[in-house]
Parts: structure tokens; C-alpha cells; sequence
């Protein structure tokens, strides 16, 4: 049998919100790497199709739906003793909400998006408010009133999160590739200057999905390789992005924000159908779809150099996510007919035929040009290091475990993003998990290897300028 590392033990209970296929993936990771009393694990999910892999290990389900009317009386059953460990893996909870009640109980809580209550992203008809910028805001507000106290790791799933980490890994390696000895900053303002000097414009989370099986996707039907609804919620807030120090122009529909970190700015149209042009390693360039993250705003954010509102430096930071080919076919049904398919299906590791899902950094506009830095992980290699996940699902699954295993080693550390955490650490937890780490230089930008039949409006002066990374 294999010996995993022990990342320490969690006294009290561990309550896992949500049971799709990210918590089906992440519980194992939990049942190798931390000791914990086997009696005292929950899974709250109110719709689980298949009950035998929580009974087979004497895992209670909680068959409930977690609302904004039942939260608090739930969790605070579960958790009666002051102490645990909360692992908010679902869709349509408030994160903010639970993440607070967590901390009043002395419970560590962790969680992969700031995700809002049941039908946020589609009732309200203010895009501004609908945007991750204003709910990223809302835990840095709580975050100033509240310092300190147990630790609430926010946003630390493969992207936002893992990425937070590569960006750090990525700028030491540039550095040393342009023959430079910089030690590395351990302060905020201390990053934001070393990337400065590294002359980094912005930032790609540069991705590409390319697993697939051989049963094609038929016509009704969403098929994805992880949560179809987190997908389709984020694909229809607006698109936004990490707005940096060296652009000149901005599209004629976007907005910026008079408040809060001022890092960001949102499109009015959807990120699931803004299309911009980026590189990966295995397909070189590439279209991706510039959809809304909270790394795109907490990276941009974390390696701000001067005053908020007037900034000496800040880089462009934005998603630029292919993913896998029938999601594609999927969000073009999904925009062409005006309403999301009645089924959903997410690929497994059982019917998930070749590929990979590469997914990294790709900093851009230094003098080396660009450089992407990131995982490589196969389905081969997913189903060789851990069990009931794909490839995307393992890159976040892993993720997940790291900001555990932090948080578990610094529990007083109050409301924490990725980009405040150790990332070395988090790396070494993580990396047996990430298959080929690589970096990889191109001399590719927006504006070489393409399709130049029509006229378009192309700023040849800096390449790297939004305005020539907008496709549409």
C-alpha cells in the first residue's frame, strides 16, 4: 500500500456542503492525508443520485438543503463543540454567510468560489452587482471588520487558487531565467515590486481542456468535466478582469467601480461568449472564453504597487478558458436557444477516453515575452495518482487539500485569499497531485498568427495592449 503524508489531524467535525463531482473527488484526498474520527464526518446534499459511496464508508448524509432561512440552526447542530472543519463544495449557498457563521462557532472553513444564495446571478438586473469584483469585495469587507480569529481560507480550488501559487513559482523562475538573484519578497507590496521590475504587463489564466470520450454529446444535453451549474453561473455574469497600469483603451461597453480595491473593471455582455486570444502549450494559440474569475481580481489586486485609485503599477489579469471540446458545443446550444439544457452530465473518469487538462499562468510583456507556467495532468495520470475524478476535477480536488492542510497548520489567520498563503507549502502539498509542472516560453502575441483577411483595429506599438487580446 502506498504511504500518503499525514498534513495533521482535525479535531472535531467534518462537514462537506455539496456532493458533486468535486466533493466526490475531494473526500478521498481527505481520508489519505488527515487523521480525523471516522464517526464524525458529514456530506450535506439534498440531491445524491447514488447513496452507496458515502454508506460503503460509514459516512453520514445529510439529506438537506443548506438556505438562507436553515443555515445557521444546521450548521450550528453539526458543529455543537466549537471546533471542525467546513468544506463548502456546493453551488447556491452564500459563502460569505456560512464562512461568517463558521467563524462565530471557532470552525475552519474552506471554500472554491465566493458563491451567492439561490438565484443571485440571474435575478437581479444589476450587472455591476452580479460581477465577482462586488463579491469578492463583500469578504475583503468582512475581512477589514473582522481581522484575525480562525482561519476561512476563500477561493482555493484550481483557479482562483492553484493559479494565485503558479504566479509566485512563475516570477521566481523568470527572474532567474533573465539572469537575475532576486530572493523572494515575503510581503504584498514586496511581490507587487518584483513583478514590476520583471516588466510583467498582465496575466493569462491560460487553459486548455481537451478530454473527451468517445459518446458524442447529443442535442439537449450539457455536458462538462466539472459542475455544469457552477459553469453556466459564472459563463453568464459579465465579463471581467484585472485591469492593469499599462493599457490605453478600453472596450466602449465596459464599467469600471468608484469602490472598493478600484483592480477591476466588467463588460457588458457575458464571459461565456467573449472570446479572446491567448496560448496554451499543446495547441500553441488558441481562442478562450474571457469568463469571470476571482483570481482575475485578487490577482491584479495583490500585486498593486501604489495608491488604489492611482496606481504606480498594476498587471491586466483575466481567465482565457478553453474547455473541453462538447462544453464548447454546449454553451453554443445554451446561448443560441436562450435557455440551459434539462440535462446535465459531466464527463467521469470512467468514460473519459484521452486528454488532458492544461492549465496555467501565462505572464506576458517582459523581455522574454511571454511565459506560461502551469499543470499538464492527463486522465492517464489522474486515474494513476487518486480515485473518482478527471483531470480538472484533480487539479481542484488537490487544491482543496492544500488550503486544508494551511489552514490546519495556521488556524488563527482570520479570512485568507490564495494570494496571502504560503505558496510554497501549498505547492509541496499539492504538486504529487499536478502532474508535469512545466514552464514554457513563446514568442507568440495577440497580434502574430492571425487571421488578417479583414480590417480590425490592431495597436502594433504594444501588442500586448487589451485591445488586441479582445476577439469579440
Amino acid at each position: 500500500m502506498t504511504a500518503y503524508p499525514n498534513h495533521g489531524r482535525i479535531d472535531g467535525p467534518i462537514v462537506m456542503i455539496g456532493f458533486g463531482s468535486i466533493g466526490r473527488g475531494t473526500l478521498p484526498l481527505i481520508e489519505r492525508h488527515f487523521e480525523y474520527d471516522a464517526r464524525q464526518i458529514f456530506v450535506i446534499e439534498p440531491n445524491l443520485d447514488d447513496h452507496t459511496f458515502l454508506a460503503q464508508r460509514g459516512i453520514r448524509h445529510v439529506e438537506e438543503a443548506v438556505t438562507r432561512d436553515n443555515y445557521r440552526a444546521l450548521l450550528s447542530r453539526l458543529f455543537p463543540d466549537g471546533k471542525g472543519f467546513c468544506v463548502n463544495l456546493s453551488v447556491d449557498t452564500s459563502s460569505l454567510d456560512i464562512m461568517k457563521h463558521c467563524r462565530e462557532l471557532g470552525v475552519l472553513y474552506i471554500d472554491t468560489v465566493v458563491e451567492p444564495w439561490a438565484g443571485f446571478y440571474f435575478d437581479t438586473t444589476d450587472n455591476a452587482a452580479r460581477t465577482n469584483y462586488a463579491l469578492r469585495q463583500a469578504v475583503r469587507d468582512e475581512k477589514a471588520r473582522n481581522p484575525g480569529g480562525p482561519t476561512a481560507v476563500s477561493c482555493c480550488g484550481a483557479n482562483p487558487g492553484m493559479v494565485s501559487w503558479f504566479v509566485k513559482d512563475a516570477l521566481m523562475t523568470l527572474s532567474r531565467d533573465t539572469g537575475r538573484s532576486d530572493p523572494m519578497p515575503h510581503t504584498r507590496e514586496g511581490w507587487g515590486r518584483f513583478m514590476q521590475s520583471l516588466g510583467v504587463k498582465g496575466i493569462h489564466i491560460a487553459e486548455r481542456d481537451t478530454q473527451k470520450s468517445t459518446r458524442h454529446k447529443r442535442i439537449g444535453t450539457f455536458v462538462n468535466t466539472w459542475s455544469v451549474e457552477g459553469f453556466v453561473s459564472e459563463g453568464f455574469q459579465p465579463a471581467e478582469l484585472g485591469w492593469g497600469t499599462h493599457e490605453t483603451w478600453m472596450p466602449e461597453d465596459a464599467h469600471s467601480h468608484a469602490t472598493g480595491c478600484r483592480a477591476g473593471i466588467w463588460i457588458a455582455r457575458p464571459g461565456a461568449i467573449t472570446r479572446v486570444h491567448t496560448w496554451c502549450p499543446t495547441p500553441g494559440p488558441q481562442f478562450g472564453f474571457l469568463v469571470t474569475h476571482n483570481e482575475a481580481i485578487s490577482i491584479s489586486d495583490h500585486y498593486t504597487v501604489g495608491d488604489p485609485a492611482r496606481p504606480d503599477y498594476r498587471p491586466t489579469c483575466h481567465y482565457a478558458y478553453h474547455p473541453c471540446d462538447d462544453a464548447v458545443l454546449s454553451l453554443h446550444e445554451t446561448f443560441g436557444s436562450g435557455r440551459i439544457q434539462a440535462t446535465q452530465h459531466i464527463l467521469d473518469e470512467n468514460e473519459i477516453t484521452e486528454g488532458i487538462d492544461e492549465l496555467g499562468v501565462l505572464l506576458y510583456g517582459h523581455e522574454k515575452n511571454a511565459l506560461w507556467y502551469g499543470s499538464r495532468l492527463s486522465i492517464e495520470e489522474t486515474r494513476d495518482l487518486a480515485p473518482f475524478q478527471n483531470a480538472t476535477g484533480l487539479q481542484v480536488s488537490s487544491a482543496v487539500l492544500a488550503g486544508m492542510a494551511w489552514a490546519l497548520e495556521n488556524p488563527q489567520a482570520g479570512i485568507v485569499e490564495t494570494d496571502e498563503m504560503d505558496h510554497l507549502r501549498c505547492l509541496e502539498v499539492q504538486r504529487p497531485y499536478l502532474g508535469p509542472v512545466e514552464a514554457h516560453y513563446t514568442d507568440w502575441t495577440p497580434i502574430s498568427e492571425r487571421w488578417t483577411k479583414f480590417d480590425e483595429e490592431i495597436d502594433e506599438a504594444d501588442p500586448w495592449q487589451f485591445k488586441n487580446v479582445l476577439a469579440s
